[in-house]
């Protein structure tokens, strides 16, 4: 059986190329036993203020510094205040959009969520854009596939490929030197990395600001617009290092 898959790590409401990459497999495994990272960007992103871009974050409780995400949760304040607070940003910077009213609906239910842990929120928003968006792929969560699950890097990705029964891993660009084709050819697996293509499109009268969170995109360009950009990449098969081509 043909099967595409990627695996990533949970990210608050994601840039585009994100969806991307869940657009382009069949099952997506969602990381909820990696450990979460102060200076990454799981709880955080970035939207568009007076032109320019602006951090958004969930607030966490306080946590040892080497939970994993699903031992995470979220600040006591944030459904009493801090969610209304971030809620009211999007809504006052965004409210004169093309699409606001259209897009509103998806905040509304995104910011509706009552989960009080850190991946669980996160993974309800991702699948809240999923649907509107009409992604169907199929997620997984990666502390339900029976693999080792101390292990690292490539071994692990291996392990997830195997276990779901996987024939095609796609990974992110970034990890490009990361991953050896030859280990995924020998437990038949195809490499490939996927290659965002990121059309600019109007953000009021300022210039163009890419890589911001998918809430931008629907915010200026609508859900078919955004519908038509998530095929906007390239999927790119790396070289095998043979003998030969090593001499």
């Amino acid at each position: 059986m043909f099967m595409k898959l990627a695996i990533m790590q949970p990210y608050f409401m994601p840039y585009i190329g994100y969806f991307q990459m869940i657009a382009a497999v069949d099952t997506f495994v969602i990381y909820d036993n990696i450990e979460y990272t102060k200076k990454g960007w799981i709880n955080r992103n970035r939207i568009l203020k007076n032109g320019e871009p602006d951090t958004i974050s969930l607030p966490l409780a306080k946590g040892s510094d080497f939970a994993t995400v699903i031992n995470r949760d979220l600040a006591a304040t944030f459904h009493s205040k801090d969610k209304i607070k971030l809620y009211q940003k999007i809504k006052e910077l965004y409210r004169k959009a093309p699409f606001f009213e259209e897009t509103m609906p998806l905040m509304d239910a995104v910011f509706g969520c009552q989960h009080h842990n850190l991946f669980d929120f996160i993974h309800f928003s991702i699948a809240q854009v999923c649907q509107h968006l009409d992604i169907s792929t199929r997620f997984i969560v990666s502390s339900t596939i029976d693999i080792d699950h101390h292990q690292k890097g490539q071994d692990k990705v291996l392990s997830i490929c195997k276990a779901v029964g996987a024939s095609t891993y796609i990974n992110a660009i970034g990890g490009l030197d990361l991953y050896s084709a030859e280990s995924f050819q020998k437990d038949n697996i195809q490499l490939l990395f996927i290659k965002t293509s990121f059309p600019s499109y109007p953000q009021f009268s300022h210039d163009f600001v890419p890589w911001l969170s998918i809430i931008d995109v629907l915010m200026f360009c609508g859900k078919q617009q955004t519908q038509s950009q998530l095929t906007a990449f390239t999927l790119i098969e790396p070289p095998l290092h043979t003998e030969e081509a090593d001499a």
